[in-house]
């Protein structure tokens, strides 16, 4: 159970409700962000675009982002990011590996691990290092580095939110929130 109540958007303040009215899956993790009154609505397009109009290869970011539920022992996420992650491409192979925390299996391919290895200093370290960053800036545009170091802080902050408040699982959505995002 919940270390705190969900909002009920019946009784929640308008911009709130009207902002979880329009969730195509009623998910607790919207409904526990939705405390958060002045940063519910940013927080929720933020995810948005990263979901649905980031430059960045969406396989790329669901790597990234299993990676961190995985490192974050946030179950809830990588419930809900397992189906994105596999409509995306991600074989049954790389979710294993992934799921067992080996970045470096023989599944991925170069960019791939590359793009772990990025994910793995920027979490554990906070800054990548020189050389993987150095990496990074010839596969990738500017664009792409930028937008993939928010995706990794947004879900590291959706792991930490989900964790912190034992938020209970939902059954994983599918990829109705990435398409409503697109």
């Amino acid at each position: 159970m919940a270390r705190l109540p969900l909002v009920d958007a019946a009784t929640a303040p308008d911009p709130v409700r009207e902002a979880l009215e329009r969730v195509p899956v009623q998910l607790n993790i919207f409904r526990m962000m939705a405390h958060a009154e002045t940063c519910f609505r940013p927080l929720m397009r933020l995810g948005a675009a990263i979901l649905g109009r980031q430059k960045l290869d969406p396989r790329l970011r669901e790597l990234a982002i299993l990676d961190i539920a995985q490192r974050s022992g946030s179950d809830y996420e990588w419930t809900q990011h397992d189906p994105i992650g596999r409509a995306m491409g991600i074989t049954a192979a790389q979710m294993a590996a992934l799921a067992r925390g080996d970045i470096e299996a023989e599944c991925f391919d170069d960019v791939d691990r590359l793009v772990l290895r990025f994910t793995v200093e920027v979490v554990e370290r906070v800054k990548a290092s020189d050389a993987v960053f150095a990496e990074m800036r010839r596969h990738f545009s500017p664009q792409e580095i930028v937008e993939l170091i928010l995706a990794i802080g947004f879900y590291m902050t959706v792991a930490r939110l989900l964790e912190t408040t034992e938020v209970d699982q939902d059954p994983p959505a599918g990829t109705k929130i990435v398409e409503a995002a697109s």
